[in-house]
């Protein structure tokens, strides 16, 4: 996974609350174990308008969504962070996330950047107004700019684990990594049965 220490890029505005993870990813596409194959998939609903926001060619190659409060709730499924990335985002501003799709974005090499609800009304009518507006996103300092917002380092909320793995570009199982050899350490004396060398 590549390290996310900022995020520099344009935003796309999905000014709608509550985006479930079936609309950003619906269940017909779920039959893979891949974590690639599934940006044709992404909004596939919605992107059947031709006026949806991801249709509109000033939109391409934009690398920040910005939606409305309850983004990514529904079913837990982590094809619904992959899409996003697939696509080319590489964070998400809302105003609220369901907790377990917060908590898959970073594995899927995304950020959740949780703001105040009136930071991301600011940053959803300037990219909305401009499809140029630039936001940047300081991972490691939890602060997001839109100059074209009036936003300049507001701050967001990240735990500490998920920022650390964000920055150094790994996942939770790579974190879990590690540190083999203190679960190893730990397993001998606490639970000698567990002698994977065997």
């Amino acid at each position: 996974m590549e390290p996310l220490v900022h995020v520099t890029g344009r935003g796309v505005p999905l000014d709608r609350p509550n985006v479930d993870t079936d609309q950003i990813i619906p269940a017909a596409w779920l039959k893979k174990t891949t974590r690639t194959g599934y940006a044709d998939g992404l909004f596939e609903q919605w992107r059947q308008d031709p006026d949806f926001v991801l249709n509109r060619p000033e939109r391409a190659g934009a690398t920040v969504l910005v939606s409305g409060p309850n983004f990514g709730c529904g079913s837990s499924r982590e094809h619904a962070p992959w899409a996003l990335h697939e696509w080319g985002f590489r964070a998400v501003i809302a105003p609220g996330f369901a907790d377990i799709f917060r908590n898959n974005m970073p594995n899927a090499g995304l950020v959740p950047v949780l703001c105040e609800p009136a930071v991301v009304a600011a940053v959803m009518a300037a990219v909305t107004a401009d499809a140029a507006a630039e936001i940047r996103i300081d991972v490691a300092g939890l602060t997001v700019t839109c100059e074209a917002a009036g936003v300049r380092a507001a701050p967001f909320r990240l735990d500490d684990e998920a920022r650390d793995r964000l920055v150094s570009g790994l996942t939770q199982l790579e974190m879990t990594l590690r540190s083999a050899d203190r679960i190893a350490a730990y397993e001998a004396v606490r639970a000698p049965w567990l002698d994977v060398t065997a």
